[in-house]
């Protein structure tokens, strides 16, 4: 691992959904610049303790944990094991959820609450958990992955775009009141990336390749996303190097929002 001992201060970037395709490499992303990570998983066990396994083996610090953001107590057993060794300094909201492409008139109430608690109270869960202890710890970073449908609304993605529209206020909201205490919060607004619940989609058929022709036709760069180059953005807005960078959501599109 290259040792970047100003990009990080001591201590541990939690990495909520670490055991995913984004989450995953920004995980290892983090770790590669030297810092500790914490990698949570909800049911996949061992694709979490396959990727720590990784990250240790060629010199850097992983621990997993088991965490769902619906229980707060699996989120305060994580962050106390955590500061009981030292300091948190980067909360990553990476989780991601497998959710029907529907049309706003044929949503039930049911799953528009279960999405919602699922995905925005979760984030909620996460930021009261953690935020006494990167206020304890002196300060720190919040990175959400967001959605590009936040620039350019995706037709049949109310699921995937209204969550991440309440999450967004609570991060410009984290900026606006805890800068005071060096905490920063920023999100980065992904649009289609080629790992993960996108490519279970296409191997199921939602995705065509009519689909995937279009919209990759319709991007600036033609392509779609890699899980590498959101990492690199995450790392980089938790580094020192983002140090005057609070309240943004930026992108990560090839272009989608234009």
């Amino acid at each position: 691992m290259n040792e970047s001992p100003n990009e990080f201060p001591r201590g541990t970037a939690l990495v909520l959904g670490g055991s995913g395709g984004v989450g995953s490499a920004i995980a290892t992303e983090f770790a590669t610049r030297g810092t500790a990570v914490c990698i949570t998983y909800q049911s996949n066990h061992s694709r979490a303790e396959i990727l720590a396994e990784e990250i240790n083996a060629r010199g850097g610090k992983a621990d997993i944990a088991q965490v769902s953001l619906q229980n707060i107590e699996t989120l305060t057993s994580c962050v106390n094991d955590i500061v009981n060794n030292g300091r948190l300094h980067t909360v990553v909201i990476a989780t991601g959820y497998d959710i029907p492409q529907v049309g706003i008139g044929e949503l039930t109430p049911e799953l528009w609450q279960r999405v919602l608690r699922a995905d925005a109270e979760g984030a909620f869960n996460a930021i009261h958990t953690t935020l006494p202890a990167m206020r304890a710890g002196g300060g720190g970073s919040y990175v959400h992955i967001s959605s590009a449908g936040l620039l350019r609304y995706p037709p049949l993605d109310i699921l995937s775009v209204a969550p991440k529209a309440a999450i967004e206020e609570l991060i410009k909201g984290i900026a606006k009141e805890e800068g005071r205490n060096n905490i920063r919060a920023n999100s980065i607004a992904i649009g289609v990336i080629e790992t993960g619940i996108f490519l279970r989609l296409r191997e199921q058929g939602v995705f065509d390749d009519n689909w995937v022709a279009n919209v990759k036709g319709a991007l600036p760069l033609q392509r779609f996303g890699a899980p590498g180059e959101v990492a690199k953005m995450a790392a980089f807005l938790a580094s020192s190097a983002a140090g005057y960078t609070t309240g943004q959501l930026i992108p990560v599109d090839g272009g989608y929002g234009l």
